[in-house]
């Protein structure tokens, strides 16, 4: 049983600590983006060092106070939110913020968890370096909360989730000691890797408070072309012509159904596709060149190979940076048009390649005898990450659906599991997913789950009620 954040343990903490590391969370600590729930917190605590960090958790040990880790706030499964419970303590890592160091020649840097995403891609682009992960919510989410998630991103094709770009960690553990495994090693066996244990954790086995990353050249060029296709069947081809004819240049394989490109046009985005009419299914296909290779010329041999095959039927590549970017906008805002419809139940899920035209035919057919629903399929189709969100017919709104919004959901992931596909593609478990990993996780994995954070966590104090719930 925890206790809860009062003001006693306020007053006493605040006396281990610098004046104006504790305060009242704002309202934006409370919120999540989707505004399903507001959360609580007894006191905001916003740390400079990593001392600090290991003080309060360490205080928060011997209290039986719960530690809610904070990142950017961007998390779309709550495990940033504690709605019930114990009035927890919120740690912010936004103080901790700092680049400690860059090795360009060893395609490595290390910056405090706190660094916004989008800071760490420019700390790399001024040593000539590129740190390839990217999210819509770059410009505010940040990069300890990337790693606690294992974020994923639209250049997951090419070089990995959150997880492959990190060489090392810096980490606050439950009961206030700190791991100290900021290496920059590529090899590293001496034992068990706590860097992959606490990646992906969600704050529920501690604290990252620092990150070594794995740094990429730039590429000398990239191109990107939106593709119409015939079918979801097709685009995997596509892909796969793909792999044949730009092996290693292929950052990014995004499927787009027409559905989000009617939405924008519904809630008020000035926003087109470069198509008249828009085709029902689209690929977004960037490639990333080295030096010596002319990006619009292999591209265009691309899709000519891809038109041959009858796998592309049109197609526009963008010859300029400002095109590329008009490109992208259509994908990247067609999730803020899906919160001003306003979805029924929405789906982040990943199923092997070959059963996604299956899964994306049957799918509709599974929640057509709970109402008349529009789908919107979108996602990163070159690692098999879909977005498949349910929304109401034109005219009618989600709260008419509220009644059945657990049974599409419970529908849509048993056919995915029954695929052998993940229903926590990329956006994590959190509090939203606590049931879906109870009823689809194998049994040993769960129990090994149970276990560690027992022998980590024993006084379940690190972000309560998320993960295993």
């Amino acid at each position: 049983m925890l206790n809860p954040c009062d003001t006693d343990f306020v007053t006493r903490l605040a006396g281990d600590l610098p004046e104006g590391t504790l305060s009242s969370p704002e309202p934006r600590h409370l919120e999540e983006p989707r505004g399903r729930w507001t959360g609580q917190a007894g006191v905001l605590a916003r740390p400079r060092t990593t001392g600090e960090v290991a003080a309060i958790v360490r205080a928060c040990a011997a209290a039986r106070v719960g530690v809610v880790p904070y990142g950017g706030g961007t998390g779309l499964v709550g495990g940033q939110i504690m709605v019930r419970g114990a009035s927890p303590l919120l740690l912010s890592l936004e103080r901790m913020s700092a680049l400690r160091g860059v090795w360009p020649d060893e395609n490595a840097m290390v910056v405090e968890a706190g660094m916004v995403l989008a800071d760490v891609q420019a700390e790399a682009e001024k040593v000539g370096r590129l740190f390839p992960l990217s999210l819509a919510s770059e410009g505010s989410c940040r990069i300890g909360g990337n790693l606690a998630a294992n974020a994923g991103g639209t250049a997951v094709l090419r070089y990995g989730n959150a997880r492959d770009l990190c060489l090392g960690l810096e980490a606050v553990l439950p009961d206030g000691s700190i791991f100290n495994g900021l290496t920059r090693l590529r090899k590293d066996n001496a034992g068990y890797d706590l860097r992959h244990l606490l990646i992906g954790s969600e704050g529920t086995l501690g604290v990252i408070t620092a990150a070594s990353l794995k740094l990429f050249p730039q590429p000398a060029a990239r191109v990107v072309a939106l593709l119409s296709v015939p079918s979801p069947a097709t685009a995997l081809e596509l892909l796969a012509l793909c792999g044949e004819r730009a092996a290693g240049m292929v950052s990014a394989f995004e499927l787009i159904h027409r559905m989000g490109i009617d939405f924008l046009a519904e809630t008020g985005f000035d926003l087109r596709a470069p198509f008249d009419p828009v085709p029902e299914w689209l690929v977004l296909l960037e490639l990333e060149l080295p030096v010596g290779l002319e990006p619009e010329v292999t591209m265009a041999t691309v899709y000519e190979a891809g038109a041959g095959a009858g796998l592309v039927t049109d197609g526009v590549i963008a010859t300029s940076e400002a095109q590329a970017a008009a490109i992208w906008a259509l994908r990247e805002t067609i999730p803020l048009a899906n919160r001003k419809v306003g979805a029924v139940s929405s789906h982040d899920i990943s199923l092997p390649l070959s059963a996604i035209p299956g899964f994306i035919e049957e799918a509709p057919r599974t929640i057509a005898s709970l109402g008349a629903f529009r789908v919107n399929c979108f996602g990163h189709l070159g690692d098999g990450n879909l977005h498949w969100n349910v929304f109401p017919e034109t005219g009618h709104t989600k709260a008419e659906h509220e009644g059945v919004r657990d049974e599409v959901k419970r529908v849509v992931h048993d056919l995915v599991h029954g695929l052998g596909g993940s229903v926590a593609a990329e956006h994590g478990v959190g509090r939203l997913k606590v049931s879906d990993l109870a009823r689809y996780a194998d049994p040993g994995k769960l129990a090994a789950m149970r276990a560690i954070k027992a022998a980590l966590d024993p006084a379940g104090i690190m972000n309560p009620g998320a993960v295993l719930g």
